[in-house]
Protein backbone atom coordinates (compact mmCIF):
# COMPACT_ATOMS: atom_id res chain seq x y z
CA UNK A 1 0.00 0.00 0.00
CA UNK A 2 1.32 3.41 -0.92
CA UNK A 3 1.97 5.89 1.86
CA UNK A 4 -1.11 8.04 2.39
CA UNK A 5 -0.80 11.80 1.85
CA UNK A 6 -2.90 14.12 4.01
CA UNK A 7 -3.46 17.84 3.50
CA UNK A 8 -4.85 19.68 6.53
CA UNK A 9 -5.91 23.34 6.66
CA UNK A 10 -6.06 25.35 9.87
CA UNK A 11 -3.41 23.12 11.45
CA UNK A 12 -1.89 25.74 13.75
CA UNK A 13 -4.22 24.91 16.66
CA UNK A 14 -7.27 23.01 17.89
CA UNK A 15 -8.74 20.21 15.80
CA UNK A 16 -6.38 20.83 12.89
CA UNK A 17 -3.22 20.47 14.96
CA UNK A 18 -4.57 17.50 16.93
CA UNK A 19 -5.50 15.76 13.67
CA UNK A 20 -2.06 16.39 12.18
CA UNK A 21 -0.39 14.85 15.23
CA UNK A 22 -2.62 11.77 15.17
CA UNK A 23 -2.14 11.23 11.43
CA UNK A 24 1.62 11.41 11.98
CA UNK A 25 1.37 8.76 14.69
CA UNK A 26 -0.52 6.54 12.25
CA UNK A 27 2.32 6.84 9.73
CA UNK A 28 0.70 9.23 7.23
CA UNK A 29 2.63 11.92 5.38
CA UNK A 30 1.08 15.13 6.66
CA UNK A 31 1.09 18.50 4.94
CA UNK A 32 -0.03 20.93 7.63
CA UNK A 33 -1.08 24.41 6.51
CA UNK A 34 -2.15 27.68 8.10
CA UNK A 35 -1.83 31.41 7.30
CA UNK A 36 1.33 31.44 9.46
CA UNK A 37 3.79 28.59 10.03
CA UNK A 38 5.07 29.86 13.40
CA UNK A 39 2.50 27.93 15.47
CA UNK A 40 3.23 24.74 13.49
CA UNK A 41 6.94 24.43 14.30
CA UNK A 42 6.14 21.67 16.78
CA UNK A 43 4.39 19.74 14.00
CA UNK A 44 7.45 20.09 11.79
CA UNK A 45 9.62 18.75 14.60
CA UNK A 46 7.39 15.66 14.71
CA UNK A 47 7.67 15.08 10.97
CA UNK A 48 4.93 17.16 9.36
CA UNK A 49 5.64 19.22 6.28
CA UNK A 50 4.40 22.69 7.16
CA UNK A 51 3.33 25.20 4.53
CA UNK A 52 1.95 28.72 4.68
CA UNK A 53 -1.48 28.86 3.09
CA UNK A 54 -4.40 31.28 3.23
CA UNK A 55 -7.49 29.45 1.94
CA UNK A 56 -8.92 32.71 0.62
CA UNK A 57 -5.90 33.28 -1.64
CA UNK A 58 -6.39 31.21 -4.79
CA UNK A 59 -2.83 31.59 -6.08
CA UNK A 60 -1.40 30.64 -2.68
CA UNK A 61 -3.64 27.54 -2.58
CA UNK A 62 -2.66 26.54 -6.10
CA UNK A 63 1.04 26.82 -5.29
CA UNK A 64 0.60 24.58 -2.24
CA UNK A 65 -1.40 21.94 -4.13
CA UNK A 66 1.11 21.96 -7.01
CA UNK A 67 4.01 21.55 -4.59
CA UNK A 68 2.36 18.60 -2.84
CA UNK A 69 1.61 16.94 -6.17
CA UNK A 70 5.18 17.51 -7.39
CA UNK A 71 6.59 15.93 -4.24
CA UNK A 72 4.07 13.15 -3.64
CA UNK A 73 2.09 12.65 -6.87
CA UNK A 74 -1.13 12.26 -4.86
CA UNK A 75 -3.37 13.70 -2.16
CA UNK A 76 -5.37 10.95 -0.48
CA UNK A 77 -7.11 12.90 2.27
CA UNK A 78 -8.09 16.56 2.42
CA UNK A 79 -9.15 17.82 5.85
CA UNK A 80 -10.89 21.17 5.37
CA UNK A 81 -10.58 22.49 8.90
CA UNK A 82 -9.74 26.19 8.47
CA UNK A 83 -12.49 28.48 9.73
CA UNK A 84 -13.56 30.92 12.43
CA UNK A 85 -16.70 32.16 14.15
CA UNK A 86 -17.92 35.63 13.23
CA UNK A 87 -20.36 36.49 16.02
CA UNK A 88 -22.60 39.47 16.61
CA UNK A 89 -26.24 40.26 15.90
CA UNK A 90 -27.10 39.93 12.22
CA UNK A 91 -28.22 43.57 12.21
CA UNK A 92 -24.83 44.71 13.53
CA UNK A 93 -22.39 42.72 11.37
CA UNK A 94 -21.13 44.65 8.36
CA UNK A 95 -21.58 43.18 4.86
CA UNK A 96 -17.79 43.16 4.48
CA UNK A 97 -17.30 41.03 7.61
CA UNK A 98 -20.17 38.73 6.61
CA UNK A 99 -18.55 38.15 3.21
CA UNK A 100 -15.21 37.39 4.90
CA UNK A 101 -16.93 34.76 7.03
CA UNK A 102 -18.11 33.03 3.87
CA UNK A 103 -14.76 33.52 2.11
CA UNK A 104 -12.98 31.55 4.84
CA UNK A 105 -15.62 29.03 5.94
CA UNK A 106 -17.09 28.22 2.52
CA UNK A 107 -15.60 29.74 -0.64
CA UNK A 108 -11.98 29.18 0.35
CA UNK A 109 -12.78 25.62 1.33
CA UNK A 110 -14.56 24.93 -1.97
CA UNK A 111 -11.80 26.55 -3.99
CA UNK A 112 -9.16 24.31 -2.41
CA UNK A 113 -11.38 21.26 -2.86
CA UNK A 114 -11.76 22.07 -6.56
CA UNK A 115 -7.97 22.07 -6.91
CA UNK A 116 -7.54 18.74 -5.12
CA UNK A 117 -10.38 16.85 -6.84
CA UNK A 118 -8.59 16.26 -10.20
CA UNK A 119 -5.67 14.67 -8.32
CA UNK A 120 -7.99 12.36 -6.38
CA UNK A 121 -9.99 11.55 -9.49
CA UNK A 122 -6.83 10.57 -11.37
CA UNK A 123 -6.00 8.14 -8.57
CA UNK A 124 -9.61 6.85 -8.45
CA UNK A 125 -9.82 7.41 -4.69
CA UNK A 126 -9.75 10.02 -1.98
CA UNK A 127 -11.50 11.35 1.08
CA UNK A 128 -12.61 14.94 1.60
CA UNK A 129 -13.35 15.62 5.26
CA UNK A 130 -15.17 18.88 5.89
CA UNK A 131 -15.18 20.18 9.45
CA UNK A 132 -18.61 21.67 10.00
CA UNK A 133 -20.14 22.09 13.49
CA UNK A 134 -23.14 21.02 15.51
CA UNK A 135 -23.99 24.68 14.87
CA UNK A 136 -24.29 23.75 11.22
CA UNK A 137 -27.34 21.72 12.25
CA UNK A 138 -28.91 24.11 14.80
CA UNK A 139 -28.75 27.82 15.62
CA UNK A 140 -28.30 30.15 18.55
CA UNK A 141 -28.69 33.94 18.68
CA UNK A 142 -25.66 36.08 17.82
CA UNK A 143 -24.14 33.52 15.46
CA UNK A 144 -26.23 34.07 12.34
CA UNK A 145 -23.40 34.52 9.83
CA UNK A 146 -21.38 31.65 11.29
CA UNK A 147 -24.42 29.37 11.23
CA UNK A 148 -25.19 30.44 7.66
CA UNK A 149 -21.67 29.54 6.50
CA UNK A 150 -21.84 26.13 8.16
CA UNK A 151 -25.36 25.40 6.91
CA UNK A 152 -24.06 26.22 3.42
CA UNK A 153 -21.10 23.90 3.96
CA UNK A 154 -23.52 21.11 4.88
CA UNK A 155 -25.41 21.61 1.62
CA UNK A 156 -22.26 21.80 -0.52
CA UNK A 157 -20.91 18.65 1.12
CA UNK A 158 -24.13 16.71 0.57
CA UNK A 159 -24.16 17.62 -3.14
CA UNK A 160 -20.45 16.99 -3.62
CA UNK A 161 -20.73 13.57 -1.99
CA UNK A 162 -23.21 12.50 -4.68
CA UNK A 163 -21.24 14.09 -7.54
CA UNK A 164 -17.89 12.42 -6.84
CA UNK A 165 -19.02 9.02 -5.57
CA UNK A 166 -18.53 7.33 -8.94
CA UNK A 167 -14.88 8.48 -8.98
CA UNK A 168 -14.10 6.62 -5.77
CA UNK A 169 -14.04 9.83 -3.72
CA UNK A 170 -15.87 10.02 -0.39
CA UNK A 171 -17.07 13.25 1.25
CA UNK A 172 -17.47 13.20 5.02
CA UNK A 173 -18.85 15.81 7.42
CA UNK A 174 -17.61 16.20 10.98
CA UNK A 175 -19.95 18.07 13.36
CA UNK A 176 -18.04 18.94 16.55
CA UNK A 177 -19.70 20.31 19.66
CA UNK A 178 -17.77 22.23 22.30
CA UNK A 179 -14.09 21.51 21.68
CA UNK A 180 -11.18 22.99 23.59
CA UNK A 181 -9.73 25.66 21.29
CA UNK A 182 -9.44 29.41 20.71
CA UNK A 183 -12.71 29.38 18.75
CA UNK A 184 -14.91 30.63 21.61
CA UNK A 185 -12.56 33.48 22.51
CA UNK A 186 -12.46 34.69 18.90
CA UNK A 187 -16.24 34.39 18.53
CA UNK A 188 -16.83 36.33 21.75
CA UNK A 189 -14.39 39.08 20.80
CA UNK A 190 -16.20 39.49 17.48
CA UNK A 191 -19.58 39.59 19.26
CA UNK A 192 -18.39 42.30 21.64
CA UNK A 193 -16.86 44.29 18.79
CA UNK A 194 -20.10 44.14 16.80
CA UNK A 195 -22.90 44.23 19.38
CA UNK A 196 -21.75 45.07 22.90
CA UNK A 197 -22.82 48.70 22.54
CA UNK A 198 -25.88 48.09 20.37
CA UNK A 199 -29.49 47.23 21.25
CA UNK A 200 -28.22 43.63 21.45
CA UNK A 201 -25.84 44.44 24.31
CA UNK A 202 -27.75 42.30 26.82
CA UNK A 203 -27.69 39.35 24.46
CA UNK A 204 -23.92 39.79 24.05
CA UNK A 205 -23.52 39.43 27.83
CA UNK A 206 -25.73 36.32 27.74
CA UNK A 207 -23.51 34.87 25.01
CA UNK A 208 -20.45 35.50 27.14
CA UNK A 209 -22.08 33.72 30.07
CA UNK A 210 -23.00 30.79 27.84
CA UNK A 211 -19.47 30.44 26.48
CA UNK A 212 -18.04 30.53 30.01
CA UNK A 213 -20.45 27.79 31.14
CA UNK A 214 -19.74 25.72 28.03
CA UNK A 215 -16.16 25.21 29.21
CA UNK A 216 -17.52 22.69 31.71
CA UNK A 217 -18.53 20.32 28.90
CA UNK A 218 -15.75 21.00 26.41
CA UNK A 219 -13.54 18.10 25.39
CA UNK A 220 -10.00 17.96 24.12
CA UNK A 221 -9.44 18.50 20.40
CA UNK A 222 -7.95 15.00 20.31
CA UNK A 223 -11.50 13.58 20.62
CA UNK A 224 -12.46 15.17 17.32
CA UNK A 225 -9.12 14.16 15.78
CA UNK A 226 -9.79 10.52 16.68
CA UNK A 227 -13.08 10.65 14.80
CA UNK A 228 -11.44 12.28 11.76
CA UNK A 229 -8.74 9.60 11.59
CA UNK A 230 -11.34 6.87 12.15
CA UNK A 231 -13.33 8.17 9.18
CA UNK A 232 -10.14 8.29 7.11
CA UNK A 233 -9.34 4.65 7.88
CA UNK A 234 -12.84 3.38 7.13
CA UNK A 235 -13.59 1.79 3.77
CA UNK A 236 -17.23 2.67 4.29
CA UNK A 237 -17.32 5.87 6.35
CA UNK A 238 -20.49 7.49 7.61
CA UNK A 239 -21.90 10.56 5.87
CA UNK A 240 -21.37 12.53 9.08
CA UNK A 241 -19.85 12.11 12.51
CA UNK A 242 -21.16 14.11 15.48
CA UNK A 243 -18.74 14.46 18.38
CA UNK A 244 -18.70 14.42 21.41
CA UNK A 245 -21.64 12.92 23.34
CA UNK A 246 -23.22 16.25 24.33
CA UNK A 247 -23.46 17.23 20.66
CA UNK A 248 -25.14 13.91 19.83
CA UNK A 249 -27.69 14.45 22.60
CA UNK A 250 -28.50 17.99 21.43
CA UNK A 251 -28.97 16.81 17.86
CA UNK A 252 -31.16 13.90 18.98
CA UNK A 253 -33.39 16.34 20.85
CA UNK A 254 -33.48 18.65 17.81
CA UNK A 255 -34.88 15.84 15.67
CA UNK A 256 -37.32 14.76 18.36
CA UNK A 257 -39.26 17.97 18.94
CA UNK A 258 -40.77 20.76 16.83
CA UNK A 259 -38.78 23.84 15.84
CA UNK A 260 -40.83 26.08 18.13
CA UNK A 261 -40.33 23.68 21.03
CA UNK A 262 -36.60 23.56 20.31
CA UNK A 263 -36.46 27.36 20.28
CA UNK A 264 -38.18 27.37 23.68
CA UNK A 265 -35.74 24.75 24.96
CA UNK A 266 -32.74 26.83 23.85
CA UNK A 267 -34.20 30.01 25.36
CA UNK A 268 -34.63 28.35 28.73
CA UNK A 269 -31.43 26.32 28.73
CA UNK A 270 -29.11 28.98 27.37
CA UNK A 271 -31.01 31.90 28.95
CA UNK A 272 -31.10 33.98 25.78
CA UNK A 273 -33.70 36.75 25.68
CA UNK A 274 -33.88 40.34 24.48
Amino acid sequence: MKEKIVLITGASSGIGKASALLFLKKGYTVYATAPSTIAMIDLEEKGARILQMDVTNSENCRQVVNRIYKESKRIDILVNNAGFGLYGAIEDVSPEDARQQFEVNLFGLVQLTQMVLPIMRANCEGKIINISSILGRMTLPMGGWYHASKYALEGISDCLRQEVKSFGIKVILINPGVIESDWANIALSKAKENSKNSVYGTMTIQLENLLIKSRKIQVKAEKAAEVIVKASLSNNPKVRYIVPTHAKLIWFLRKLISEKSFDYFKEKLFKFHS
